[in-house]
């Protein structure tokens, strides 16, 4: 073969891969993990980064059995929008991108306050491990276990679950311009809830995010 056949050929194979090599969220490429799910599905960039980030860690520390699948909850969002994502990061694919409510007392539209307090009515940021489910009276729900000590570790004291209501639905944001709140859950449609449950359930990373300085300071999972 000649020369430059060779080279024509070694050229095509190399833009192919180009195109069609995905990268891998694994050891210190998840920066570059990051910015492509950030690119590709339309995310939040600091939401994204900080959540692969700290995926990372918790995979490294065998915490995760279900790792295909990572959740944020994009509390930088207004409750009006579609800021509740799980991404497969298999196949570096969004598979649900639905609303999400606050708790009542962190904001009307916007979350902006956050407690890891009892009875506080605020929503908890950081990252769980989601937990069993169980029937409440919500129906079938997703226990999560808060794994950030001083910030979200009094999820489970505070019946922080996912669950589905009927306040979060495109109805009650027509009629009063941003979502239902919740006690502090991060609720979902009821539409959906069930596949939003049998998705992640089995031990998967959900993160809730917001641009907080107070959380960035105190999280060791987003450095």
């Amino acid at each position: 073969m000649k020369k430059t056949a060779v080279f024509i050929l070694i050229l095509s194979f190399l833009t192919l891969q180009s195109y069609n090599t995905k990268p891998i969220a694994s050891g210190n490429n998840f920066l570059l993990n990051a910015q492509y799910l950030s690119n590709k599905l339309n995310i939040n960039d600091e939401a994204v980064r900080l959540a692969v980030n700290g995926y990372e860690k918790l995979k490294e520390q065998g915490r995760l059995i279900n790792q295909r699948y990572l959740t944020i909850a994009d509390f930088s969002k207004p409750s009006s929008e579609e800021r509740f994502y799980i991404i497969d990061m298999e196949a570096q694919e969004m598979v649900i991108q639905t609303l999400v409510a606050h708790g009542k007392n962190s904001g009307t539209l916007f979350a902006k306050s956050f407690s890891n307090i009892n009875a506080s009515n605020q929503s908890s940021l950081g990252f769980y491990i989601t937990g069993n489910t169980y029937q409440g009276k919500h129906g079938r729900s997703l226990s999560l276990i808060g794994i950030e000590n001083g910030i979200n570790d009094k999820a489970a004291q505070r019946a922080i679950v996912l669950h589905g209501a009927g306040y979060v639905s495109k109805a009650t944001i027509r009629q009063m311009g941003y979502l239902g709140r919740s006690q502090g859950c991060p609720a979902v449609p009821e539409s959906q809830a069930q596949d939003i449950i049998n998705t992640i359930q089995g031990e998967s990373c959900l993160f809730i995010y917001a641009p907080d300085k107070n959380y960035q300071k105190q999280s060791k999972l987003i450095g």
